[in-house]
């Protein structure tokens, strides 16, 4: 077993060491002397702003960064280590147990986590729109494939609620492949999903039911899958009056001259109810880097502590919509961009 670990260490070594000589050279596609970066669309406005200064220092060429959400990037950032694959995953959710698995299984050995702030899942509509307030439950009933177990037939918002609009259910969302869509499902539908007792039940007796009822969302027109751009959501906002979107708060706070968040069970989705965790929808954003890239790939560790450092109650990322998290967290993650402690499966689910 430890022969195949160095074995497989010496193979990225020497697939990064060849990328590495081929950094300084005048040749085209194989040079790495750049960072590549996947993941999030909801992370990649931050990363990009953290980019800008972390080139505007003329240490470091600007990074190739791809929005590509975050289980298509979680896919790309565990295909294996050497210059053909990315150096930082951007994450909207927590790396998942399957995927720390993945990156192993292909010699991405060495991931570290970093807390980069806080983010949460905005529901809003265009403040051209009525006015209303929603549950987890009513969101749940809206949007779920089978709520409670039984095929969802609701058209209408007052089909589930007579206090709500009697207006069509038009909800433009993440795609399956978002951290976003993950956590919508696990911050706001499951929550819905469990005020039912005998649907919550369900979740020691049979797991696999348990998520279907609870996570799966409608796929007949209701819930529209908007792709990974959250500013595209706010533009059919714009031009739809009568529909809900979810998304980053960030989108939230930039767009506030023309969209509404819309309170979850009397929480209004606002900076500071997002950061004591009053917000349903608050949730921990991350970046993940592949440690075997460092000292390798030009300038991984600065990029990383620049993204902690931008990340201070006053700093250019929270001007930019990213909630700082505590303190004990932040001094947590600015040790850890120093040392680069590496991730265990054990804290994943």
């Amino acid at each position: 077993m430890m022969k195949t670990k160095f074995a497989i260490i010496a193979m990225a070594t020497l697939a990064l060491a060849g990328c590495e000589n081929q950094a300084g050279g005048s040749g085209g596609g194989g040079s790495r002397d750049q960072l590549r970066i996947v993941g999030s669309s909801t992370v990649f406005p931050f990363a990009k702003a953290v980019s800008e200064y972390f080139v505007s220092s003329g240490s470091y060429k600007a990074p190739v960064l791809e929005s590509t959400g975050t289980g298509a990037g979680m896919s790309l950032f565990c295909s294996g280590v050497g210059a053909d694959t990315p150096d930082i995953e951007n994450a909207s959710r927590r790396m998942k147990a399957s995927e720390f698995e993945l990156c192993q299984k292909n010699g991405v050995t060495d991931i570290v986590e970093i807390n980069i702030g806080i983010d949460g899942i905005a529901v809003a509509q265009s403040k051209d729109g009525p006015d209303f307030a929603l549950t987890p439950e009513q969101i749940y009933k809206a949007i779920a494939a089978k709520p409670f177990g039984k095929e969802n037939t609701t058209k209408k918002w007052s089909d589930i609620d007579a206090s709500l609009p009697s207006m069509p259910i038009s909800v433009y969302g993440p795609p399956s492949t978002s951290g976003t869509r993950d956590a919508l499902t696990e911050l706001i539908m499951e929550v819905g999903c469990k005020t039912d007792a005998a649907t919550k039940a369900l979740k020691e007796s049979n797991k696999d039911e348990y998520e279907l009822i609870c996570h799966e969302i409608r796929t007949d027109g209701t819930y529209l899958d908007a792709g990974e751009n959250d500013n595209l959501i706010v533009q059919k906002l714009k031009s739809n009056p009568n529909a809900v979107g979810i998304f980053g708060y960030s989108f939230l706070e930039e767009n506030l001259d023309t969209v509404r968040g819309i309170t979850i069970s009397g929480v209004e989705p606002a900076y500071d109810a997002i950061a004591s965790g009053e917000y349903p929808g608050a949730r921990p954003l991350y970046i993940y880097v592949k440690k075997q890239h460092v000292g390798v790939i030009p300038g991984i560790q600065e990029f990383v502590t620049e993204f902690v450092n931008a990340g201070t109650r006053d700093g250019y990322l929270v001007k930019a919509g990213l909630i700082a998290s505590p303190d004990a967290t932040r001094a947590s993650m600015i040790e850890a961009a120093k040392k680069l402690p590496l991730l265990t499966k054990d804290v994943l689910k």
